[in-house]
């Protein structure tokens, strides 16, 4: 069974198990807390969850987590910042090669709860940018563009002592 968090149109995190793997009281994930909560069905270190818990881009962009990643718990925040990240480095480049200029990036992180271990780890993430692009050859840019040089001229004014 695969199953893929909602509600992001970028990185996301999934998770697939089979029946098989569902073998009680082994040591999955190292360095985890072998503490069952109550109410759940594994302490973090014997779940198949968080073990099985991958990640994958979901955008059309050239960037990293094209095909489904497994990190680990304790790394997931720090690559999907790095990952995100990489998503502003393309718009800044997007920008600069067709005319433009970014008026706003932001990277957003979610987080979520394990359903089988009560862990919390980072789920995915998502990206937002706004990039204006000017068109030089538009009639309006031309009078705007003129309008402004009348506007600034004089504003600044070198004196020599």
């Amino acid at each position: 069974m695969t199953i893929q968090f909602p509600g992001s149109n970028d990185l996301y995190g999934s998770y697939s198990t089979s029946d098989s793997e569902q073998s009680g009281g082994a040591i999955r994930n190292a360095g985890a807390s072998t503490v069952k909560s109550p109410g759940r069905k594994s302490s973090p270190a014997e779940c198949e969850t968080c073990k099985n818990r991958k990640y994958k881009d979901g955008s059309d962009e050239m960037v990293s987590f094209k095909a489904a990643t497994h990190i680990s718990p304790q790394a997931a925040a720090s690559s999907v910042r790095a990952h995100e990240q990489e998503h502003v480095s393309n718009a800044y480049k997007d920008a600069a090669r067709n005319n433009g200029k970014v008026l706003q990036a932001s990277v957003s992180i979610r987080t979520a709860v394990c359903p089988e271990c009560g862990r919390s780890y980072v789920s995915g993430g998502t990206t937002s940018t706004q990039i204006k692009y000017y068109n030089e050859e538009n009639p309006y840019q031309k009078d705007l563009k003129t309008a402004d040089g009348l506007k600034y001229r004089g504003n600044n004014i070198n004196v020599a002592c």
